[in-house]
């Protein structure tokens, strides 16, 4: 974080606004804490009425601004991911902690680059505010997606159809060598061959008297270390390579926009902890979740647990209820669910009373290293109560019309949290009174290597939003009833005497 400091420290604008870029998957370990105090801006607005819009500090503005990528890794359908909008700002402002009890949230965005959902907004923002755009977040979580999808292109001068079609063909073969893992720096060495050979002339960087009156230059040649060069502006500029492999943004990418109206710069990705290290290595590219999940419903009864991928154990820890846990994450930590017993023997290797090795059939993607490693993450209680959602008919205004509270049962659930996996979310149904204290809850406890990449978030009811997908009315089946005439046979012929 003092590096990323520095370099914005470095910005030639007067005006610069830092997109905190957060994961969708695993929302909100992806937040970056105490980003104000760390890179030293101004505090986030108020609910104050009288909070001020606009900061300076030593001399420039500089704001920030929440992003939520991926989105559609949560809902199906965009309205969907809206109706979400108020959840994920209570979230986020979870955990803001203290600090962020008071903070309006207006500048939160969920947005998706791979269907193109609220992207056009944020370029226009993006084109509107200009000067400097910051693209800050954790390693992995779709800055250079973003950054793609966002940039204002075909805004600044025009270029000729020869050259833009040999940039695309370069940014392909870009594109594929960031993919092997090899080229990264003949491409990026091309790629300044290219940009030195097609510079446009001096007068497309020239501003216009009021552009300059709003973002003045503050550059020193001597300044200039840890930020490189903008690169010549181009209508169709290079975009960052976008891959899954971590570290692909070196150093920050800075493509001016609208002949010198402001920059979008890509910064590297902050270290992010996740359990790529203690799986193997033919597993560890399908631990990135690239599409919406369809989770399988998993009934744990007493005595059982949920085994991810033989390398994380969900145990309900309280006696005689039913539980269940609906997993969204890859393909790689595939659900099985068995006796607590053999899921300790699967994580660990061995069966903890026998000590026998285990040499079941049951996959693991673990390391032998992580396999010793093996401690409890913590107990995780199901706080949040999702009765009124989870009762069906039973409250709906049409049906039933029963209240919720009035209801002789409660259904308690949360979301188990796995560093940029996904989530896992957990619901049980428990007897109005049943645990005699009003506060107390069922819990669970997971089980992790070094106790580490779990966290916890309220239910945000991923189940009913995108579950299966359930057909038409007049398609499905009916509950079988017993016809009048068998009913008149049964009762001894048509006029109830036997015949």
């Amino acid at each position: 974080m003092q590096s990323i400091q520095a370099i914005i420290e470095e910005s030639p604008h007067r005006h610069n606004h830092i997109y905190h870029v957060l994961d969708a998957a695993d929302f909100p370990m992806s937040l970056i804490p105490n980003l104000q105090h760390a890179l030293e801006l101004p505090r986030l607005r108020t609910q104050n009425r009288r909070s001020k819009s606009m900061r300076y500090i030593r001399g420039r503005v500089a704001e920030v601004s929440f992003i939520i990528t991926r989105s559609d890794l949560l809902a199906p359908v965009k309205e969907q991911v809206d109706g979400l909008m108020p959840y994920l700002q209570d979230v986020l402002r979870d955990a803001l902690g203290k600090s962020g009890q008071n903070v309006r949230l207006g500048n939160v965005r969920c947005v998706s680059a791979k269907r193109s959902w609220w992207t056009k907004q944020v370029k226009e923002e993006i084109y509107g505010r200009g000067g400097a755009g910051w693209m800050v977040g954790k390693v992995n979580v779709g800055k250079s997606a973003l950054f793609e999808a966002t940039f204002p292109k075909g805004r600044g001068r025009g270029v000729s159809m020869e050259l833009k079609t040999r940039l695309d063909s370069e940014n392909a073969a870009a594109a594929n060598a960031a993919h092997l893992g090899d080229g990264i720096n003949d491409a990026l060495t091309e790629a300044q061959s290219v940009s030195e050979m097609y510079r446009p002339p001096p007068e497309a960087y020239q501003e216009s008297e009021i552009d300059a009156l709003d973002d003045e230059a503050f550059l020193n040649e001597d300044e200039a270390r840890l930020l490189p060069p903008a690169q010549p502006e181009t209508a169709y500029p290079r975009m960052p390579l976008i891959s899954s492999l971590p570290g692909t943004t070196a150093s920050p990418i800075r493509v001016p926009f609208g002949q010198g109206k402001g920059e979008l710069i890509d910064l590297p990705g902050v270290e992010r902890n996740t359990l790529e290290h203690h799986v193997l290595a033919e597993h560890r590219s399908d631990l990135v979740l690239t599409s919406r999940v369809t989770p399988e419903q998993h009934v744990i009864k007493p005595g059982q647990s949920l085994l991810l991928g033989g390398l994380i154990r969900i145990t309900p820890k309280t006696e005689d209820l039913i539980m269940m846990m609906y997993p969204f994450l890859p393909p790689s930590l595939t659900p099985h669910v068995t006796s607590t017993e053999k899921a300790v023997a699967i994580q660990s290797g061995f069966f903890p009373e026998t000590q026998e090795p285990y040499a079941g059939t049951v996959p693991s993607i673990a390391t032998p290293t992580a396999k010793t490693s093996i401690t409890s993450a913590g107990s995780f209680a199901l706080s949040t109560d999702v009765t009124k959602k989870r009762a069906g008919p039973v409250t709906a205004v049409a049906a039933g019309k029963q209240k919720a509270h009035d209801l002789p049962y409660i259904v308690y659930a949360t979301d188990i949290l796995l560093s940029g996996l996904g989530w896992v979310e957990v619901v049980a149904q428990v007897r109005r009174g049943a645990f005699g204290d009003a506060g107390k809850v069922p819990e669970v406890e997971v089980w992790s290597p070094e106790g580490k990449y779990v966290g916890q978030r309220k239910c945000m009811n991923g189940w009913l939003l995108g579950g299966p997908r359930q057909g038409p009315v007049r398609e499905r089946r009916t509950r079988g009833r017993m016809s009048i005439d068998f009913q008149r046979r049964k009762a001894g012929g048509a006029g109830g005497r036997p015949g």
